[in-house]
């Protein structure tokens, strides 16, 4: 593509010559010949200052913001993140145009939301692609997911495949992250929705109203056609009033406040939720295969965005189909007559509702492991403690993705919440270990639950990402018996 042509989709000042551009590159460490480098400024590292590797690297053009030493084309802008999207989206032909994209963010519940609304679209016969914290899947195609939303360059050229391959629906998780860095400028969406907004990512927002502040950036009409709110969510109520300003449209669901979608539970067991669904005055009875009032508000807000976009008739057997989301609150063996859970749960909101969940259809011990993130929101591990001291008869402190700390002291700050409450606990830092001490505690009627990981391949210790996966260590210490505890 000839950059002219990519520098249409800019307001900048255009430098220098023609070039004909064969691909986007960000990272300069790679070897990408005939490229177009993004210069963009990062925490650690800012990539105007790696031009002269960029053009060792291929890079035959720059867009940046700032004029470059370097005898080659540039577009200078004022804001290259912003940028990279718009590039990204022309370089591939505008992908997004041409799919119907559906945005989900909240602090929790996108995943699983997400995995309901593609259930529900492919009951109603549409190709659907799924981008998230669980890699991007469409056309029996499966790619690994580093970031819940990816980078421009890898987001449009996953799209322009799913167009090759037929898609029509996409259902992107977008992360505050990635609206705060701008990762989704140049996408539009036909619908959005809102899950919730709970204490997360501290470490790297100032406050909580910052954090909630770039939730928001998604609800614009600029953006997106259509907002599906949680309207028991006091930030879902203000981002309906703000878009309903801007002349949009907003839905909300709920089940303690008047909204326009709610649901009446009729039966919950371990098994799954027999609820009645009310949309819009319109009646749906289903029988959802996951259990917990979360799991209903996840099922109202895809069942809702379903209809308003013109597929509720998917709506039953969608919801019907979708047995289980990978690392989200599943039921993956039994013990000795006790239940054995794996749930992504790693805030303190996320957990308390998981663990209430659990209490309820508990006639024995409800036991958790647990442990938290290090170089991450430091504020939330004592309430991790005291979460899990409430709602449990029993706790193994243990390792998460202690990153570049030591494991010792992330537990230490659990632990202190935890003890304001409860002294029933025990401290096995290795994970592995903590799994096999709980699996040997479980009894007749116990239910553990293994919290924080979900599905995750690894876990990550100074900066390397070792194989790790709670799934894999649970088949192996019940394969293998006592001779792995």
């Amino acid at each position: 593509m000839r950059l002219s042509k990519l520098a249409e989709t800019l307001e900048g000042e255009y430098v220098g010559g023609e070039a004909e551009i064969a691909a986007l590159n960000v990272d300069s460490r790679k070897k990408v010949k005939n490229a177009l480098f993004i210069c963009v400024s990062g925490e650690n590292v800012d990539s105007h200052e790696l031009v002269a590797e960029a053009v060792r690297g291929g890079a035959v053009a720059f867009v940046t913001e700032k004029r470059l030493q370097v005898d080659l084309p540039q577009i200078v802008v004022k804001d290259s993140r912003a940028a990279l999207g718009l590039v990204a989206s022309a370089f591939y032909g505008n992908p997004a145009r041409r799919l119907k994209m559906i945005g989900v963010t909240g602090t929790n519940g996108k995943t699983t939301t997400a995995h309901m609304l593609a259930s529900i679209l492919r009951a109603t016969g549409k190709k659907v692609g799924i981008i998230g914290t669980l890699g991007v899947t469409y056309a029996n195609k499966r790619l690994p997911a580093n970031l819940t939303t990816p980078d421009p360059i890898e987001l449009n050229e996953a799209l322009a495949d799913m167009l090759i391959h037929g898609v029509e629906y996409v259902v992107m998780e977008v992360s505050a992250h990635a609206l705060y860095y701008k990762k989704i400028e140049g996408v539009t969406f036909v619908a959005c929705i809102f899950t919730n907004l709970t204490q997360d990512h501290l470490d790297f927002f100032a406050s909580m109203e910052e954090y909630a502040k770039a939730k928001q950036v998604l609800f614009s009409t600029k953006i997106c056609d259509l907002a599906i709110l949680n309207g028991d969510d006091k930030l879902g109520r203000q981002i309906g009033e703000a878009f309903e300003k801007e002349g949009g449209k907003s839905f909300y669901y709920g089940l303690e406040t008047p909204s326009d979608c709610f649901a009446v539970i009729t039966d919950e067991s371990l098994d799954g939720t027999e609820c009645m669904l009310n949309i819009n005055d319109e009646l749906c009875r289903v029988s959802l295969p996951l259990f917990g009032i979360y799991n209903v508000y996840n099922a109202l807000a895809a069942a809702s965005c379903a209809t308003l976009l013109g597929v509720g008739k998917g709506v039953k057997k969608g919801l019907f189909a979708l047995k289980s989301v990978c690392g989200r609150m599943e039921r993956v063996s039994s013990l000795r007559g006790g239940e054995i859970f794996i749930d992504f749960a790693h805030t303190p909101d996320g957990l308390e509702k998981s663990l209430s969940a659990l209490k309820k259809h508990c006639r024995g011990r409800l036991i958790c492991v647990f442990g938290c993130g290090g170089n991450r929101d430091a504020d939330k591990r004592p309430l991790m403690g005291e979460t899990a001291a409430k709602n449990t008869h029993f706790s193994i402190l243990t390792s998460d993705n202690p990153r570049y700390e030591d494991p010792l002291d992330i537990i230490t700050e659990i632990e202190k919440g935890y003890r304001r409450f409860s002294t029933r606990y025990v401290i096995v830092p290795d994970r592995r270990k903590a799994i096999a001490y709980a699996l040997e505690t479980l009894q007749k009627e116990d239910v553990l639950l293994i919290a924080g990981k979900g599905g995750e391949e690894y876990q990550e210790v100074m900066g390397i990402k070792y194989p790790f996966n709670d799934y894999t260590v649970v088949e192996e210490l019940l394969t293998n018996g006592k001779s792995a505890w």
